[in-house]
């Protein structure tokens, strides 16, 4: 993929995950105002497990805009394309899947193996 068609995504992509953020911090500080109030402790329950479940979704979109962000800034020092850890050129299907990926699939593996 040339670099000005991956800017191009990876613009788009970074666009719509920072809709994404603002709608869920938006989400996050209502779960917040609400439960200032008493509630019944059902209702208590449930709002907290929303409020855990838009805590993680709003975790993962920061992350992904975070990697977003990081192959722009690859792209930017001529770098994109480029594994981060073993310098092989990724293959070209890799960055159409994933316009953001910053390993190669080998380096990937091993990256989420010692990540958990």
């Amino acid at each position: 993929m040339d670099t000005a068609t991956a800017r191009k995504r990876l613009e788009e992509i970074r666009a719509g995950l920072e809709r994404s953020i603002a709608v869920l911090k938006g989400e996050q500080e209502l779960d917040e105002r609400v439960s200032d109030y008493p509630q019944d402790p059902a209702d208590a329950g449930a709002n907290l497990s929303e409020s855990e479940r838009t805590q993680a979704v709003l975790h993962v979109a920061r992350t992904q805009r975070s990697e977003v962000l990081d192959a722009l800034r690859r792209i930017e020092q001529g770098t994109y394309g480029t594994c981060v850890d073993c310098g092989a050129g990724g293959p070209e299907g890799r960055l159409e899947a994933r316009p953001e990926a910053a390993r190669c699939v080998s380096c990937q593996a091993k990256w989420a193996r010692l990540r958990r």
